[in-house]
């Protein structure tokens, strides 16, 4: 069905190949996750499947590429789009209509269906996908995720034999996840539809796939086989359900938490030390505060009497449905929308007639797409350009008491240090976006983090980055919050909530429902707990450290 016989891509001007001799064949009805590093290739290779790659991003390409019977480089993209559905990382680059349905039924119009045929396979799309409440909605007011699933269900809707994702699920919050992809698992099953996504959080679709497509990063030899069997040749870092089995060698290596069940129950808990306790209350006064917030966006009721604080020194995820509210909240708290009823308060002072610029020189604000603050030559100059803007000199502006530990603005090497701590500082003349994602998104984490905010607003931090860059970005928010920052984190990715969180704020239809430690809030969630707390229920234990730290020993290793 999809063969790659030794492919090699170069992007146009670029210093070494995206692709390099890659081979590999995937047969009828395969369902495959490609799985890598960032920067490895990923996204390139899947648009190898469908023409897109070399047609519109130019380059060299060298092999042979045999899809469905087509070669994708000498057929027209408009023949290769009859047989290959294509879901992009950023749904709203192929949206061409603003309504769900409308967007829904642009490919089968042009494709000059029959209206009834057509209607019946708009209405099978907005069902598979959970989309029949949304369908006169415009596209412009869906939340990132509702986004993601119109897009997945455009492409469905032309019944292709080969459907191809990217990131998929980057944007849903875990039970939408869960949703799509059991949808596309009984697609594969009920109707043998060829799968190949690209997905970072293997922890949500290794129980899907049968087939992993390994990229390593510097050229090393592509490997793909039978999910299991590629999984104990690599070390791919990652899912806590692995990292665990293999610090724990249990062997056969569990996929699955149904799998992981088996091994852990066989665990000697005698002795267990307690779980870890919870973040101590804080006693100073919250330096960004909500009072009863109500919000009124795009013409439906999105944030109803929130009230929370954001203390110094911690770390609190918020979490929820798609949909909730939750980037509603923190565009609220920087000044972007502006509430209808309540206050929200920056450092004890009402922001309601504050400019954004000036609430911003206090509240960092990162959003879903870090290529939205992108605009300079040289990562050096992102921060630049935030400090002019922000009317600091370079050498000067704000300033902190010598007591307090973080640099201060003021200082002249806060610039080397912060590019240093971002991991960037060999990076300082480069182009931000010839970047990887991750290291474009700590580009504008620099550019946030130049003015020395009290206060870090992030909205899905994780989304698009690999294990390693998440781990490095995990360390960074943890060094900052020891250092005093108040920190607020959007998210649908639960292993990270369980990692970082001192506290966990869960909202439901612009309310905030619950509140309180990881433990408490996802230890005993059906829809949010991680892997590890579900291996474990009633433990307290959220991370593969805990299990480790708890256990009074590992004992000889697990065979089943």
């Amino acid at each position: 069905m999809i063969s790659f016989n030794k492919i090699s891509y170069a992007y146009p001007g670029a210093s070494r190949p995206a692709l390099r001799d890659v081979s590999l064949h995937l047969p009828e009805g395969a369902f495959a996750l490609v799985a890598g590093p960032s920067g490895a290739g990923k996204s390139t290779l899947l648009r190898c499947v469908n023409g897109l790659t070399p047609h519109f991003s130019g380059g060299s390409l060298a092999g042979t590429l045999n899809v469905n019977g087509l070669d994708p480089v000498h057929a027209a993209p408009q023949t290769m789009s009859q047989h290959v559905g294509f879901v992009f990382q950023d749904p709203e680059a192929q949206f061409v209509t603003d309504q769900v349905e409308d967007e829904i039924a642009f490919a089968l119009e042009n494709a000059a269906l029959p209206r009834q045929e057509m209607r019946v396979r708009v209405e099978e799309a907005l069902d598979l996908l959970d989309l029949a409440p949304l369908r006169g909605r415009r596209l412009a007011t869906l939340s990132g995720g509702e986004q993601q699933r119109v897009a997945i269900a455009a492409a469905l809707a032309l019944r292709p034999r080969i459907l191809v994702l990217d990131e998929p699920t980057s944007q849903l919050d875990p039970q939408s996840a869960t949703d799509v992809l059991h949808a596309l698992a009984r697609l594969n099953s009920d109707l043998g539809l060829t799968i190949l996504l690209a997905e970072h959080r293997l922890e949500r679709v290794l129980q899907f796939v049968d087939t992993l497509v390994y990229l390593p990063d510097e050229g090393a030899p592509v490997q793909s086989g039978p999910t299991r069997d590629i999984l104990s040749q690599i070390d791919i870092g990652g899912p806590p359900l692995i990292t665990l089995g293999r610090a724990l060698q249990w062997q056969p290596l569990p996929l699955t938490i149904k799998e992981g069940v088996r091994f852990s129950r066989a665990l000697n808990e005698t002795g267990r030390k307690e779980a870890r306790a919870g973040w101590p209350d804080h006693t100073e006064p919250p330096c960004l505060e909500a009072q009863q917030v109500a919000v009124n966006y795009n013409g439906r009721t999105a944030l109803r009497c929130v009230s929370f604080g954001l203390r110094p020194g911690e770390i609190v995820a918020l979490m929820g449905r798609n949909g909730a509210g939750k980037s509603t909240l923190l565009k609220s708290c920087v000044g972007l929308v502006r509430p209808q009823r309540g206050q929200i308060r920056v450092a004890g002072a009402d922001i309601a007639k504050q400019d954004v610029a000036s609430i911003c020189r206090r509240v960092g604000y990162l959003p879903q797409d870090p290529n939205t603050l992108l605009f300079a030559d040289t990562v050096e100059e992102e921060l630049l350009i935030t400090l002019r803007n922000h009317g600091l000199a370079a050498s000067g502006g704000l300033t902190r008491s010598a007591s307090q530990s973080r640099p201060r603005v003021g200082d002249q090497d806060w610039r080397a240090v912060l590019l240093d701590r971002l991991g960037l500082a060999q990076k300082a003349a480069a182009y931000p976006r010839d970047l990887s994602a991750g290291e474009r998104q700590r580009v504008a984490l620099g550019a946030i983090m130049v003015t020395r905010p009290d206060v870090l607003l992030l909205d899905e931090p994780t989304r698009g980055l690999d294990y390693a860059a998440k781990h490095a970005l995990l360390n960074l928010l943890r060094q900052w919050r020891d250092e005093g920052l108040a920190l607020l984190l959007v998210t649908h990715d639960v292993e990270l909530a369980a990692a970082a969180a001192d506290r966990v704020l869960l909202m439901s239809e612009g309310e905030i429902i619950a509140s309180g430690t990881p433990a408490e809030i996802l230890g005993a969630s059906p829809l949010f707990a991680p892997q590890i707390a579900r291996l474990f229920p009633t433990s307290g234990w959220l991370t593969p450290e805990d299990v480790l730290n708890a256990l009074p020993s590992n004992g000889p290793p697990a065979r089943l």
